[in-house]
C-alpha cells in the first residue's frame, strides 16, 4: 500500500513514528516544516515531486487554515479506488468533498499521545467510504491507540474538545499543579516528581477501578483531614466544574467554526 501524508508537524509526524513501526505500508510524506522525517519514510518537497505516481490513501495533516490552500492540488495522486483521511480538526467531510469532490473521506481525530501508542481516536467515514476504506483508518488509529467509530461529525466535534485537546488542558493543569508545589517550598525537579508520579499513579488506579471517580476521591479523604481541606478549596463555589465546561465548550466552538 502506497501512502501520501500531506504535511508532517507534531501530530502527523507522531502518528506517523507509529505507522512505520507496525503498518507493511510505504509512507512518503510532503513535509516543508524543516522538521526531520522518522526513518523509513520518503521526503517530497512538493507536488510537483510526485507527478506520475497514484497513492491508496492521501492523509491530510496539515493545519485547517491551511487545507483550500493546499490540498486542490492533491487531487490528481489519488488511486481510482482510494480514500482521504483527515486529521485536521474541526474540517468536515463536506467541505473536504468541496475541494477534493465526492470522494471517500475519513476523518480521524487523534490526540498527541499518538506518539506513544496511547492516542484516543475518534473516527468519522463519510457515504462513499466502502469496507476496505474503514478497514484502513481503523488500522491507522488502532496502531497509535484506541479506535471510537462515530455517527456523525458533530459527536466527532465533541471528543475533540474532550479527547483532541484533552492532553493540552491536563498538561496546563500539570504545569500550574507544579507551580504550585514550587511554592510550597520544592525545588522546580522535586515538585515535577511528586505531581508526576502523583497523577501518574492516581490516573493508573482509577484506569484499573471499576469505582466512579468520585468514589475514588472520596477514598482519599478523612473528615476535617488534609484532603477534604484541599478539595474544598479546589471546587469552592462550583468554579472548578464550571471551568472545566467552559473549557471544553470553548473548544467544541472553535470546531464548529472550522467547519
Amino acid at each position: 500500500m502506497d501512502i501520501l501524508l500531506v504535511g508532517c508537524g507534531k501530530m502527523g509526524g507522531a502518528m506517523l513514528r507509529r505507522w512505520l513501526d507496525a503498518m507493511p505500508a510505504r509512507f512518503t510524506a510532503v513535509n516543508r516544516s524543516g522538521r526531520a522525517l522518522p526513518p523509513g519514510t520518503e521526503h517530497a518537497a512538493g507536488v510537483d515531486s510526485l507527478a506520475g505516481r497514484r497513492f491508496d490513501a492521501i492523509i491530510i495533516a496539515v493545519k485547517p487554515q491551511q487545507i483550500p490552500d493546499v490540498l486542490p492540488a492533491y487531487t490528481g495522486l489519488l488511486a481510482e479506488n482510494g480514500c482521504y483521511v483527515s486529521i485536521a480538526a474541526g474540517y468536515s467531510a463536506a467541505s473536504l468533498a468541496g475541494l477534493v469532490g465526492e470522494k471517500p473521506i475519513i476523518r480521524i481525530m487523534p490526540n498527541l499521545p499518538a506518539l506513544i501508542g496511547r492516542s484516543v481516536n475518534g473516527l468519522y467515514a463519510n457515504a462513499a467510504c466502502e469496507t476496505g476504506h474503514r478497514e484502513l483508518a481503523d488500522q491507522l488509529a488502532t496502531t497509535t491507540g484506541t479506535a471510537i467509530w462515530l455517527d456523525d461529525e458533530d459527536e466527532l466535534d465533541r471528543l475533540t474538545a474532550v479527547a483532541g485537546s484533552g492532553p493540552g488542558y491536563v498538561f496546563e493543569i500539570t504545569r500550574s499543579y507544579i507551580a504550585a508545589a514550587q511554592a510550597l517550598g520544592f525545588s522546580k525537579e522535586t515538585a515535577r516528581k511528586l505531581v508526576l508520579e502523583t497523577l501518574g499513579g492516581a490516573i493508573e488506579m482509577a484506569t484499573r477501578s471499576d469505582e466512579d471517580v468520585a468514589e475514588l476521591r472520596n477514598s482519599v479523604m478523612s473528615k476535617k483531614g488534609t484532603t477534604e481541606a484541599g478539595i474544598n478549596a479546589l471546587r469552592r463555589d462550583g468554579l472548578l466544574d464550571q471551568l472545566l465546561l467552559d473549557t471544553t465548550r470553548a473548544a467544541y466552538d472553535r470546531a464548529v467554526e472550522l467547519r
